[in-house]
């Protein structure tokens, strides 16, 4: 992974919805556009790809030149900088995954989300079956604010890996930060935690950290129908 992920909060467990929602969100940037925990086990002749490094979020408006930020204008003159060349071998290979990657990094990384989001669908066409590509395009809709597909197309990575954990530490993220479905995304981190037992302690105390700061804003919600009692962390 290329960056860690940030800690979920330090207050208590007794976070209001808000408070929840805010500190989702900065894991959401910090850890969520990079991958989670740890890198799934790829699919035979799946390609290895570039790591994914995303951008912290800018002011909504420009700093000034000053600020050490790079303003949305200045990251987009970066990213058709850096684009430029991979563009040129991309004409001349329109199918290679790499490249396609490589591209929908530069563009996440610059804020052009919908760039990006096009370009790993490029690669996810070219690799249906993946998993890593499939988050990274869900990242990139989510981020330019299809939520509804980036949920969908994690949705469609877990039909093909079941217990990726990537996919279903994203999809906890997104679904209580995009849709306030807390529910839902108890849901997938506990998903997440049953069928990944082979996670580092810190990771997992992670995931349980976010449960137990969602789970009192649920109220009557926060036992998921259908899951077992030995379910919660």
């Amino acid at each position: 992974m290329a960056n860690e992920p940030t800690s979920a909060s330090a207050a208590g467990p007794l976070l209001r919805a808000g408070q929840v929602y805010t500190m989702a969100f900065l894991c959401l940037v910090a850890g969520l556009a990079a991958g989670f925990v740890l890198r799934a086990p790829q699919p035979a002749g799946s390609p290895a790809g570039p790591a994914f490094t995303a951008a912290p979020p800018l002011p909504p408006q420009n700093p000034p030149a000053d600020a050490g930020v790079p303003s949305l204008d200045k990251l987009k003159q970066m990213a058709a900088t850096q684009a430029a060349p991979l563009l040129a071998r991309l004409a001349a290979d329109p199918n290679n995954t790499a490249l396609l990657m490589q591209l929908g990094s530069i563009y996440h990384s610059a804020h052009q989300f919908d760039q990006a989001a096009a370009y790993f669908g490029q690669a996810v066409k070219e690799n249906p079956k993946d998993a890593a590509l499939r988050t990274k395009l869900a990242i990139s809709l989510y981020r330019a604010g299809n939520v509804d597909e980036a949920i969908a197309e994690l949705n469609r990575a877990l039909r093909d890996h079941a217990n990726d954990p990537n996919a279903l530490f994203n999809l906890g993220m997104i679904r209580l930060q995009g849709k306030h479905d807390g529910a839902g995304a108890v849901a997938a981190w506990r998903q997440l935690l049953q069928s990944n037992p082979q996670l580092s302690a810190d990771r997992k105390a992670e995931v349980q950290k976010l449960i137990a700061d969602v789970l009192p804003t649920l109220g009557d919600q926060s036992r998921i129908p259908g899951e077992r009692n030995d379910a919660h962390p």
